[in-house]
């Protein structure tokens, strides 16, 4: 047996306090999505009950979940299946764009820009510094924001899907290019100013030093089967570990990082456990991911391009901020 994968499984279980429907949103983006995109109310509580989290508590965060118009139910008889409304569903699928990448995203040196052009009021001003900094905006200032590779359209078509469109009209969105003038602030000044990263890079160092004894025991014994239902415990509970930073993660392009950045480290880790635990995982599921009508799903082959095994990611290089 994988002591570090049972070690993981146990401290989690150990906590006092569990975001269950953070853990819920990772478990529909991961593994129901590609099966679907429903599930049994009774199959989710049997997948999460290992975790520590019992059907009153499951329950709770699923409606709590409906009430925040993430998932929405369909009855089938006396049963009925959750599934991720439309919003939901876009949030996952913008997620897992970001997941399972095989590697970072390329720069073309434009800057992204949202001007503010009227003053806002306090509330509102909170209230678009959130919605921006979830899209992985840096401020400058209360008026500017800045990100090196958005869509702008999206993240405008975003805000009025979310209904914060009354913002929309107050927003000028630029794109600006790299000068890289000397004797001006260059693009590590813009980064150190519009982001901290700081927090950031503990929090990936954390998530490797948790995750890296158990692919090290992976690799060190091939001959041990994993047990299926610990391999999809453990999958869960590494995605949603992984998702959980990259809600924090302004995906910046490799270029504009510091040196030996963590997270690149971090995403390297993430892929190849992902891909050991995925075939013992996946018959964990077949055997007890079900929908209200009785079926268990088989995955879409989209699924199979998440981590590209075939386009591995290059050696990080030392680098210097340019």
């Amino acid at each position: 047996m994988n002591e570090p994968i049972r070690a993981r499984i146990a401290s989690f279980c150990g906590q006092k306090r569990v975001l269950a429907g953070s853990l819920i949103i990772s478990l529909f983006g991961d593994m129901v999505l590609p099966r679907g995109g429903r599930i049994w109310m009774g199959s989710l509580i049997r997948l999460l009950e290992p975790l520590g989290l019992n059907e009153r508590l499951a329950r709770t965060a699923v409606f709590r979940l409906a009430r925040d118009q993430w998932l929405c139910s369909a009855a089938h008889g006396r049963r009925s299946d959750y599934l991720l409304t439309p919003t939901g569903q876009r949030r996952c699928e913008e997620a897992a764009r970001q997941i399972y990448a095989a590697r970072g995203p390329d720069w073309d040196r434009r800057w992204r820009l949202l001007l503010v052009l009227a003053p806002l009021a306090q509330k509102d001003r909170d209230g678009l510094r959130r919605a921006l900094f979830w899209q992985g905006f840096g401020a400058l200032g209360e008026q500017c924001f800045v990100h090196p590779g958005v869509d702008l359209s999206v993240v405008l078509d975003t805000l009025a899907a979310e209904g914060k469109g009354r913002w929309l009209a107050d927003l000028l969105p630029l794109v600006a290019a790299d000068a890289s003038l000397a004797g001006m602030a260059g693009n590590a000044d813009l980064v150190a100013r519009a982001w901290d990263l700081r927090g950031l890079a503990r929090a990936y160092g954390d998530f490797v030093a948790l995750y890296a004894p158990v692919l090290a025991e992976l690799r060190a014994d091939r001959q041990v089967a994993i047990d299926d239902e610990e391999a999809c415990l453990l999958r869960l509970l590494l995605i949603h570990d992984y998702r959980r930073l990259l809600l924090r993660d302004p995906e910046l392009p490799e270029v504009l990082l510091p040196v030996d950045w963590p997270g690149e480290q971090a995403r390297v880790l993430c892929k190849e456990l992902y891909r050991r635990l995925l075939a013992p995982s996946e018959r964990h599921l077949d055997r007890l991911l079900c929908t209200a009508d009785g079926r268990s799903p088989t995955f879409s082959p989209a699924f199979l391009a998440r981590f590209q095994p075939d386009d591995p990611l290059p050696i990080p290089e030392r680098r210097s901020m340019r």
